[in-house]
C-alpha cells in the first residue's frame, strides 16, 4: 500500500501540491485493525485524524442504557476523527473496524509539523475539515428532521 496514493485520493487533501501530499505521507502511520477491533472509544481524548486505506469502520454512539447504536459505516477514501484535532475534546463516538481495515493516522503533532513547513497547504486542510463538519451536521439535521 502506498501512503501517498491514499492521501492523494482523500477529499480532505484535495488542492494540495505534490510536495505537500508527499510530506503528509511521510508523517502518516499505517495502523491495521481486525474486524471488531476498536480504533478509539467514546470518551477518549481526541488527537488523531484517520484516513481509511481499505476495509470499513463503523461509528457507534452509546445510548444512556449503555447499548451501542451504529450511526454510519465509512470506507476508503473517507476520513474520521477530525473533530478531535479541532477542539481537543473527548471523542463523542466509538469507531471500530467493521471489516479488517488499514488506516492512515495523522496526529495533531504531525499536522503541526506540516503547518510549519507547508502553511498554505495546512490552511486548505483546515478549510476541508470545516466543509466536512458542515456537511456532516447538515446530514445529521436532515436525519433528525425526518424522524419528527
Amino acid at each position: 500500500m502506498e501512503k501517498l496514493s491514499v492521501i492523494a485520493s482523500s477529499p480532505l487533501f484535495e488542492m494540495l501540491s505534490p510536495a505537500e501530499l508527499t510530506r503528509l505521507a511521510e508523517l502518516a502511520r499505517v495502523r491495521s485493525f481486525g474486524a471488531g477491533e476498536v480504533v478509539f472509544e467514546e470518551g477518549d481524548l481526541g488527537d488523531s485524524l484517520f484516513v481509511i486505506v481499505d476495509g470499513q469502520v463503523e461509528v457507534l454512539r452509546r445510548l444512556p442504557g449503555g447499548e451501542a447504536r451504529p450511526l454510519t459505516v465509512l470506507s476508503s477514501p473517507e476520513f474520521f476523527g477530525e473533530m478531535g484535532l479541532i477542539d481537543k475534546e473527548y471523542r463523542s463516538a466509538t469507531v471500530r473496524a467493521k471489516t479488517p481495515a488499514n488506516l492512515l493516522q495523522l496526529t495533531a503533532q504531525d499536522l503541526r509539523a506540516f503547518r510549519q513547513s507547508h502553511g498554505d497547504g495546512f490552511t486548505f486542510v483546515v478549510v476541508n475539515i470545516a466543509r466536512s463538519l458542515s456537511a456532516r451536521l447538515r446530514e445529521a439535521n436532515a436525519r433528525l428532521a425526518s424522524k419528527v
